[in-house]
């Protein structure tokens, strides 16, 4: 049999003949697409009910799928409390970051609650160093043995009723504000939080009693806390500690600014405080009700620094008036607790008053007192 010597050397140049066709075919084939796609790109169409996205003028930059806005540009804007969609249609829903929660925070922790500390020890040790260098204001003439009186059964009921909610409000009060600061440290973290917790359960559970006590105290007293001319010669004699006797009505200037400063901190206490107590239904009834109300974070950010600033107020001027009922004026406080005061008392405090009433004083003590329940002051 012969052989073609041609043949062997043909099928060993077939196969690099064959393979770099297959390369050019690919490469033809991967240009043509490459330059087509832009083309069929073209062709896509969004459908007829798309929405388009327009975004917010603002910095221009080159990004195409990216927006037309920078990252930072848009975080500026969020920042600052711009809003966006949310499907809670609430006021206030799409705003992302409320920035005045910042600006709510620095208020609260570095002058509202620094300042009112520091009102409450000055107080206090204005009283301190007060007694200690006036002592306690006696009556002059001495006790006549004879009384008159002065306050009925129920102004006294009223008064210790708001007295000892001032108390109990004003303690928990305190330490809801000031106990991490002050007590944390002190007792440890295990016995704070059952003290605070105590004190928010409390606080709350007492405050709408609160707020029935004040109305109370407002309707008992407001009868004869109006402000007369002779009031403005007592404050000018300081009460008589200036020089010369400072005559008075049954109430005299300090005590009525006490009634007006107690019943006006008492209506801003018991606004914030409802607001506080019922976060949930209260903003959004008054929004309902006003267009003018702020936003539901803004509301109860203003309630509690109303809250704080009324408590300290509250507070602070209590201090000068449960000290002068007690240790610091001679017989101020039998007219609470027995509802007589000694007719000298009478005279030197009061004399206005005494002028009106001193037919009524007596050397029995128990008729007078029944009678002051009575009403008959």
């Amino acid at each position: 049999m012969m052989t073609n010597p041609i043949a062997p050397k043909t099928a060993h140049l077939a196969g690099p003949g064959l393979l770099a066709g297959v390369l050019a075919l690919l490469a033809a084939l991967l240009l043509t697409l490459a330059l087509a796609a832009p083309a069929m790109a073209q062709t896509v169409r969004p459908p007829a009910n798309a929405t388009t996205n327009v975004l917010p003028p603002g910095p221009e930059m080159r990004g195409g799928v990216l927006g037309n806005r920078s990252d930072g540009a848009i975080w500026h804007d969020i920042r600052k409390g711009a809003a966006g969609e949310s499907q809670d249609l609430r006021a206030g829903s799409g705003v992302l970051i409320q920035s005045q929660g910042e600006d709510w925070r620095l208020i609260r922790n570095q002058w509202v609650l620094p300042i009112a500390w520091k009102v409450l020890a000055g107080v206090l040790a204005v009283l301190i160093v007060f007694f200690a260098l006036r002592g306690r204001i006696r009556i002059r003439g001495g006790r006549s043995g004879r009384v008159i009186p002065r306050f009925s059964l129920v102004e006294r009921v009223v008064h210790w009723f708001v007295a000892s909610l001032f108390i109990l409000m004003g303690i928990t009060g305190l330490i809801i504000l000031f106990g991490r600061p002050f007590l944390l440290p002190l007792i440890g973290p295990g016995a704070f939080a059952a003290l605070a917790s105590a004190s928010l359960q409390g606080h709350n559970l007492f405050g709408p009693i609160f707020i029935v006590s004040i109305t109370a105290l407002f309707v008992t007293f407001a009868r004869g806390n109006g402000f007369r001319w002779v009031d403005l010669k007592w404050l000018l004699k300081g009460g008589g500690m200036l020089g010369g006797h400072a005559s008075s009505g049954r109430y005299n200037f300090g005590e009525k600014t006490w009634f007006w400063w107690a019943s006006l901190c008492g209506l801003a206490l018991s606004l914030s405080g409802l607001l506080l107590l019922f976060p949930d239904h209260l903003p959004g009834f008054l929004q309902t009700a006003s267009a003018e109300v702020p936003p539901e974070r803004t509301l109860m950010q203003w309630a509690t620094l109303v809250h704080a600033v009324a408590a300290a107020a509250f507070i602070g001027f209590g201090l000068g008036h449960i000290y002068l009922g007690t240790i610091g004026m001679e017989g101020a406080l039998e007219g609470m607790t027995r509802g007589t005061v000694d007719e000298t008392w009478a005279k030197e405090h009061h004399d206005l008053w005494y002028e009106d009433h001193k037919a009524a004083a007596s050397a029995n003590a128990s008729r007078a007192e029944v009678r002051a329940a009575a009403g008959d002051v």
